[in-house]
């Protein structure tokens, strides 16, 4: 499929609904362990530090080696790659079901992360070359609006069925989905151009690498301390790994990431952006369902069931500002998009501080939604429109490695600032670290805002060709 062709209406609904259900079954699988876990270390006897490879298994794999996959799919072809991938996730998330000891689990659950990195950013690649730039803002606003669900309705969907069946069906039912996925990928989704470079393989080794000891780091600086000579090695190997990828990229005449698209300011705010709105969101997500469970005593069904506010907002909120970006420009729903998550998250810290329970947080729950979904859609559509084409998967690729790396980021700390703060020895200390922490995700998102102010004001679509101009006759 040429990428600057226009598909018929028909078929853009079939790309725009197979790729948002793909996402979503991927992204599900990121939080909706978290409701699980203190089933599955009493039905597997598990330590605490094998729970957090649990999730870490999966995220580790999955930031590490999205670009690499990116890679991949612009040389084998997206669409092939987007099948693989799904393959290769219900088979692992069979396997998760079937685990009988942690170690098959924690080992299952890399294969899925393998996995998700090749479905995510072929997914968002087949999705945005699908629409036209007038249409792309609004199909990425309908695609944040379903995969968003996975963000924050992981632990709500985990409750329900940890408590209604058994953990192991939160892995059984991405079986039948990925099995019917694949088939129907294949009949209704064109196949995307191939670019016949070779691959850029000492690119993919330094990146994977990079990425690699900055999330390792993170993951263990809660573990042994952020002074740790464990921590600093691994996060200087990352930054020198990564450094000298950036210096290989501009000696390479076909690069995997062209470092000239960083000269854009919408796709460097626009990914900068996004790192801090997945840092803050994700990081709350996982201290709020604790924080019910905890502090306020709800069972996981309960404290899952109270998270609905925060998702059902996405349905409504993401297609709307996905429709208004061409009309109002990214800017204009970045900044302020991030500016409510801010407001939104320290209200609730100060709800939290004054022992206020969880009516009193319904409200800015729900405005912290509205705002992630104001601001998701507009920084995707800002990077995605700011490169040519042909490098779509590129730039899908870059956005989803910074967001997971985002993510990541604000686990680590905010549970650094949690255990400066407060510990899981009682509801009372339990409190004080949840509203340090929560503060915390609410600074992220104001410096998001703050970064989300370089991006550029509202283009027409004839400016965004333009705009890109530059990039292809320097490609060319």
């Amino acid at each position: 499929m040429n990428p600057t062709q226009t598909l018929s209406a028909a078929r853009q609904r079939w790309v725009l609904v197979l790729a948002a259900v793909s996402s979503l079954m991927v992204l599900l699988d990121v939080t909706v362990v978290v409701t699980a876990l203190n089933t599955i270390r009493l039905q597997l006897n598990a330590s605490i530090d094998q729970l957090e490879w649990t999730l870490n298994a999966f995220t580790l794999t999955f930031a590490v080696l999205l670009m690499s996959a990116a890679a991949l799919g612009d040389r084998f072809g997206q669409r092939r790659m987007l099948v693989i991938g799904l393959g290769l996730f219900t088979f692992g998330s069979a396997a998760c079901a079937l685990a009988p000891s942690i170690g098959w689990l924690i080992a299952a659950r890399a294969v899925q992360g393998t996995a998700a990195a090749l479905v995510m950013p072929h997914a968002m690649a087949l999705l945005s070359a699908a629409f036209p730039p007038q249409q792309r803002g609004r199909a990425l606003g309908i695609f944040s609006s379903i995969t968003g669900i996975a963000l924050i309705g992981g632990p709500a969907f985990g409750g329900v069925v940890v408590q209604g069946l058994a953990w192991q069906w939160i892995f059984w039912f991405n079986v039948p989905i990925g099995l019917v996925l694949i088939p129907l990928i294949l009949s209704r989704i064109q196949e995307s151009a191939r670019r016949t470079a070779s691959l850029d393989f000492g690119g993919a080794a330094l990146v994977s690498g990079g990425a690699l000891g900055l999330v390792w780091g993170l993951i263990r600086a809660n573990v042994d301390g952020w002074a740790s000579v464990e921590v600093i090695a691994p996060l200087a190997a990352g930054v020198i790994l990564l450094t000298s990828f950036v210096a290989w990229e501009l000696r390479m005449r076909q690069p995997m990431l062209p470092m000239r698209y960083f000269r854009s300011r919408a796709f460097s705010a626009g990914n900068a952006a996004g790192f801090l709105l997945q840092a803050s969101t994700f990081g709350a997500v996982f201290f709020f369902p604790q924080y019910l469970q905890t502090t306020l005593h709800y069972g996981p069904l309960d404290a899952g069931l109270r998270l609905v506010p925060w998702t059902a907002n996405l349905f409504v909120v993401a297609p709307i500002a996905g429709s208004l970006v061409n009309r109002l420009g990214e800017r204009q729903l970045v900044v302020p998009g991030l500016l409510l998550q801010a407001a939104a998250l320290a209200a609730i810290g100060l709800i939290a501080h004054t022992g206020g329970g969880y009516s009193a947080m319904l409200v800015p729950l729900i405005l912290a939604g509205v705002g992630a979904s104001m601001a998701m859609p507009a920084q995707q559509n800002a990077v995605i429109s700011s490169v040519p084409p042909a490098s779509i998967g590129v730039a899908a690729g870059t956005l989803n490695t910074l967001r997971q790396l985002g993510g990541t980021f604000g686990v680590a700390i905010l549970a650094a600032v949690f255990t400066g703060n407060g510990s899981y020895a009682s509801a009372a200390s339990f409190s004080d670290g949840f509203v340090a922490a929560i503060g915390a995700a609410a600074l992220m998102a104001l410096l998001g805002a703050i970064v989300g102010a370089g991006l550029p004001g509202r283009r027409s679509a004839a400016q965004t060709v333009l705009a890109t101009a530059p990039v292809l006759a320097e490609a060319a």
